[in-house]
């Protein structure tokens, strides 16, 4: 028997033997199993966490090309010419001063500690600490649910306590989820050889979601409907457009052409869709529009849906400014309210990403007004809009999508999900 194959099934037989806790060891010289953490919106500012750190919530940021979190005063730091100190400093935070990769170490003056420079974008705010090394947690998947708990070591960097201004109670950094050495997908990639791509189910409020590091598939329960005797991998549904990238910024852009409302495209002055570009983020509560493109935008779906419905305006409940009496408004239904569609006209119009009554509107004072959920960009306090893109895709927006980020291909994956499967329906129970 060869040598590797006899070593092999002496760690499965040492699993085996331990039932206190299986192997991961042997998952990992298979190549692994992808791993799924749960995601719960925080209901004071909506944001998106998971429990990932001694099973205490990180940020999920789709813009952010770091983990970063509160450190124990006694913690490993990684040296200056190590791999992964330059790939941290791949991004320039905003307002951060180049300080270097790192600082003599205050016991050896011979030694480089790399510092890495964490950026809060809530808080809009950049630190400086240590690049050293944390243990994650998560469970290994089927993508149907759960099989067993795997730690796994990340790179991350620390950061004061006081760098936690504005994130949600509780909780302790943010996991970076960018096309970045040094985030979360690429660290899960290497450390359990599985693909570079994940997928992102985002909860609406009161529910938890799923994200699933390392391929598919998923599949999730059924509400209401009785359970499917053949359940769909819902990331063999997607429709794909490409991933882009902008020269200095961790974002992940998409193709978009134009803005389609009620199926009539949007003249939008001065092509800002080029210029400025579209990111997909999770910073944003709601998705936000540049001026220039925020008001052709609002004004075409007022429009629109006077002339399809006899809706009355209300005062404006903020942050939104586009505000209707719920009772003259058609629906709602499973589907949400019957408004017309929004539609993102991606790769020459070849492709869509619609966004229908559900994924537009927002139900506010309990029910009786409904907003349309999309805001206006508030200008940057020093370089003004002139770097901002034209559009940040908000959560919402995308909560009880499946979105798959092929970071392989370079590609999005993304489908509505069918009217009685949210994305509270993965089953977090373990499989035996």
């Amino acid at each position: 028997m060869p040598r590797s194959k006899a070593m092999l099934l002496l760690a499965v037989s040492f699993c085996l033997a331990a039932s206190f806790s299986p192997c991961t060891l042997a998952a990992a010289a298979q190549g692994g199993k992808p791993l799924v953490t749960a995601i719960t919106k925080d209901p004071a500012t909506s944001l998106y966490t998971s429990p990932l750190k001694d099973s205490r919530p990180l940020v999920l940021d789709l813009a952010g090309p770091l983990i970063w979190s509160t450190c124990s005063p006694k913690h490993p730091t990684l040296q200056c010419h190590h791999s992964d100190c330059a790939h941290a400093h791949s991004y320039h935070p905003p307002d951060c001063p180049h300080t270097g990769y790192g600082k003599a170490d205050e016991e050896d003056r011979f030694r480089c500690r790399c510092t890495a420079h964490p950026y809060n974008p809530f808080a809009g705010k950049s630190a400086t600490g240590d690049l050293t090394r944390v243990t994650l947690t998560a469970n290994a998947t089927d993508g149907t649910n759960t099989l067993y708990p795997v730690s796994f070591p990340a790179v991350a960097s620390c950061a004061p306590a006081s760098h936690l201004a504005k994130l949600p109670a509780g909780a302790v950094g943010v996991a970076g989820l960018a096309s970045s050495r040094v985030a979360l997908p690429a660290q899960v990639a290497r450390t359990q050889k599985v693909a570079g791509k994940f997928v992102l189910c985002l909860p609406r409020s009161g529910g938890v979601g799923v994200a699933i590091f390392g391929g598919g598939p998923l599949f999730l329960m059924t509400s209401t409907a009785p359970p499917a005797e053949h359940p769909v991998d819902l990331t063999s549904t997607l429709t794909h457009t490409s991933l882009l990238s902008k020269r200095g910024s961790p974002a992940y852009y998409l193709p978009v052409k134009a803005i389609a409302v009620d199926k009539a495209q949007v003249q939008l002055p001065g092509n800002p869709l080029a210029t400025g570009g579209v990111v997909i983020g999770t910073t944003a509560p709601y998705t936000e529009l540049r001026p220039d493109v925020y008001r052709p935008v609002v004004d075409a779906f007022d429009k629109a849906l006077k002339l399809q419905s006899n809706s009355k305006r209300v005062p404006a409940v903020a942050p939104f400014e586009l505000c209707y009496d719920s009772k003259t408004l058609p629906g709602p239904t499973r589907i949400g309210w019957l408004v017309p569609d929004i539609d993102l006209v991606l790769d020459g119009g070849k492709t869509n990403w619609t966004f229908g009554g559900l994924s537009s509107m927002v139900d506010v004072k309990n029910f009786t007004v409904a907003c349309l959920g999309f805001v206006e960009m508030k200008k940057p306090k020093k370089e003004g809009y002139g770097r901002a893109p034209a559009v940040v895709i908000g959560g919402f927006q995308m909560e009880d999508h499946v979105l798959q980020f092929d970071l392989e291909r370079k590609q999005l994956g993304f489908a509505k999900l069918p009217i009685f499967i949210s994305c509270r329906n993965f089953n977090f129970t373990q499989s035996h």
